[in-house]
């Protein structure tokens, strides 16, 4: 069973176009700079993955981040880089526009793929470079890839060379004072190699100190895995989660996201056996909406969280 949504494709367009300009080396976080705002920042933090209003964003993204601002939203996680942009906007004007706004933006979504490596060099290339360099400037904590082309899972050993790749990615946005994620779907849960399930192979080959697995309590449950199956085998490995709800598509054929609490999720369960276990950042995801309007379903989500005492 597949989620009826475009953004898989949305990810690939969306991301793989960015710059060349090599990283700068002073953006890396100076000892002690964030002591006082480390020591004020709040147990945990709830964000909105901006893919939930992809049409509102790409229609009027200031008219549509000013509105969640009002709702009562205080940190975004963005799902649009291109052409070293940020919807539009460079990363200097896009963090005006948050500053203004008093949003913050913890972590952002972009494809790392194969072009983004090279074998030759053995390093990244100058518009992964760039990405990152953009991702500090916007003070994320978090860069996360939330796809693996199947061209780099065909086979065990390539699987293991981008795991790897993984890690030095880890590396690199270390130095900039970030930490680099991985984002799942439902192939990670349904594929196998050698006898392994990819999500297994996963987190044997990436070091925990360089990559954050960032679950997506709903896109695994596609392919028959749970949240708090995965919470409870891999402790500490979840500092940034994506908190979804899934509902049984109207032809019961599939399952599609949908409000907080309304679907067939232990959702509440499951964000707080997260929390209990290290999470800190908490992101809600709706890719669907039942025939409601998106920012209605983001105010509504808004409140269930509210209600579980997360804000």
């Amino acid at each position: 069973m597949r989620m009826k949504t475009s953004r898989r494709d949305f990810l690939i367009n969306g991301s793989l176009v960015l710059g060349a300009t090599a990283l700068f080396p002073g953006l890396a976080c100076k000892p002690g700079a964030n002591k006082a705002a480390a020591a004020a920042a709040p147990e945990h933090v709830i964000a909105l993955q901006l893919y939930c209003v992809r049409d509102e964003m790409r229609n009027d993204p200031l008219g549509t981040l000013t509105e969640l601002a009002k709702m009562g939203y205080t940190h975004v996680e963005h799902a649009n880089y291109v052409d070293h942009k940020f919807y539009g906007w460079t990363a200097a004007e896009f963090k005006k526009v948050l500053d203004d706004l008093g949003l913050k933006m913890p972590s952002g979504h972009t494809v790392l793929g194969k072009n983004h490596w090279d074998d030759v060099a053995g390093d990244f290339t100058d518009e992964w470079k760039k990405l990152v360099e953009d991702a500090a400037f916007m003070q994320q904590e978090y860069v996360v890839s939330p796809w693996m082309d199947a061209s780099m899972r065909e086979t065990y050993d390539d699987f293991l060379k981008y795991m790897e790749v993984f890690n030095k990615c880890g590396e690199l946005c270390k130095q900039a004072g970030m930490r680099f994620g991985y984002h799942n779907h439902d192939f990670e849960f349904s594929e196998t190699l050698n006898g392994e399930v990819l999500w297994d192979l996963m987190m044997k080959n990436t070091d925990a100190d360089k990559v954050v697995m960032q679950l997506d309590t709903g896109n695994m449950y596609v392919a028959g895995a749970l949240a708090k199956d995965l919470l409870e085998r891999y402790p500490g490995r979840y500092d940034n989660i994506h908190i979804k709800d899934m509902i049984q598509t109207a032809d019961g054929t599939s399952f599609e996201s949908t409000i907080l609490g309304t679907g067939v999720l232990p959702i509440k369960e499951i964000t707080d056996l997260a929390r209990d276990s290290g999470t800190k950042l908490f992101v809600i995801e709706q890719e669907a909406y039942q025939g409601k309007m998106p920012m209605d379903c983001m105010r509504q989500n808004l409140e269930v969280v509210k209600s579980w005492g997360y804000v």
